[in-house]
Parts: structure tokens; sequence; C-alpha cells
């Protein structure tokens, strides 16, 4: 399983995050603290505080994905 810290802060970055996670043959979820989201789904990622920094939990690898989780990367 692989993880990695990103910052989605409004709708755009959030719709090009799910777009990307849809496109994987993989499970994608989306967390903070206890709280757990599909990362395919944009009401649930719209749903999170994303004025946190948001943990990706995925099994797979996807370099498209890989390059969206780049962008969005906490820094």
């Amino acid at each position: 399983m692989f993880e990695r810290t990103v910052r989605l802060r409004d709708r755009d970055s959030v719709s090009e995050f799910v777009k990307a996670a849809a496109e994987c043959s993989f499970n994608v979820d989306v967390c903070y603290d206890r709280i757990v989201v599909d990362g395919k789904s944009i009401l649930g990622v719209l749903g999170l505080d994303l004025t946190r920094d948001l943990t990706v939990r995925y099994e797979g690898f996807d370099p498209e994905f890989e390059k969206t989780l780049l962008k969005f990367a906490a820094k």
C-alpha cells in the first residue's frame, strides 16, 4: 500500500484529483483523522475539510495518477 499527503484547496483541484483517481483500476482512499472517503467520489472528497492536508492511500501504480499526486503534494 502506498500513502501520500496532498493539498486539495478548491473545487478545481478536487475535480482534477477525482478524475485521475477514477481512471485507476485500484481503490483510492482519501482520509484525515478517522474520516475515510472514496477518492473516486467527488461528493465524498468535497465533503472533507479542504483546509487540511489529506492522506491518500492506494494499492496500485498508475503513472498518470502519480503525476497528479505530485502536482498536489503537500510540501
